[in-house]
């Protein structure tokens, strides 16, 4: 047996964008890997060690035996407690330790995805002792690595890969979190709708629509009579839904129509990555 079809999305996305980010890195000079990235309080260095640690946790290796510092200021819950362990430990790592491990480790996790037999719905182990399914486990690799190689790429001022397959599974992920935006946290009125209306590398046309009890669904059928219609570009859509920008700072690129006080308060919470 070989990979589940409905994995290999996955496996591809996954590949390509940890392939990027390994040519991003490698030339880097040693002062480079201390650069700030959009991911608070991480810099290109944390960012690959995170990539590093989850594919390693993936590869079924135990995790580090480490204290983290008490000043870590952007480290205010369990899960990101969680996350900085990874982090943290490799922090005084110098790039071609770096550059050796992340190497190694696409080898290995490319090796074990190509042997990979189990089904989708297979149990494995997730973040904080949790239980997720091999499919779910690995549709989040494929949107974590892809969302990281965009916050590498920010930083070392390389644009590019805003189309490429792990794009498609971070849009449909983030479209997953967007029901919740709209009828819970920005509080649309029963039985409302809302467009969104995406332009760029990865374009779509959505519809959240709120029921009689308040809560959201999305689907891809226009609204004859929305309450608010909220336009902007792909970039500007997922920096905004995986917190990376505020919308203070896109609001020159994001186009709204209809009701102006939920369109506001759906775009100053439209953050859905924790």
């Amino acid at each position: 047996m070989s990979l589940h079809p409905s994995l290999q999305t996955y496996a591809d996305a996954w590949t390509h964008s940890v392939e990027a980010i390994s040519e991003l890195v490698t030339p880097l000079a040693e002062g480079e890997w201390n650069w700030a990235t959009p991911c608070p309080g991480w810099s290109v260095r944390d960012i690959v060690s995170h990539v590093i640690g989850l594919d390693c946790e993936m590869l079924g290796d135990p995790r580090p035996i480490h204290s983290l510092p008490r000043d870590l200021y952007h480290v205010k819950t369990e899960g990101q407690r969680y996350m900085e362990m990874q982090v943290d430990v490799r922090r005084h790592h110098t790039a071609p330790e770096m550059t050796s491990e992340l190497e190694y480790t696409i080898i290995r996790r490319t090796r074990q995805l190509r042997n990979e037999s189990r089904d989708p719905s297979t149990k494995i182990r997730g973040p904080l002792g949790s239980e997720q399914t091999l499919e779910l486990s690995m549709r989040l690799r494929a949107f974590d690595v892809w969302v990281h190689e965009q916050d590498l790429r920010t930083a070392l001022r390389k644009p590019g890969n805003l189309d490429s397959p792990g794009a498609y599974v971070a849009r449909d992920l983030l479209l997953q979190g967007l029901p919740k935006v709209v009828a819970k946290k920005a509080g649309a009125p029963a039985n409302s709708a809302v467009v969104f209306d995406v332009s760029g590398p990865v374009e779509f046309l959505r519809t959240v629509r709120v029921d009689a009890e308040g809560n959201g669904t999305v689907d891809n059928a226009p609204s004859l009579g929305p309450l608010a219609t909220i336009a902007t570009d792909w970039d500007t859509y997922f920096r905004l839904a995986c917190g990376r920008v505020s919308y203070a700072a896109v609001a020159d690129r994001v186009k709204t129509e209809g009701d102006h006080d939920l369109s506001e308060a759906i775009l100053r919470n439209f953050a859905v990555t924790p």
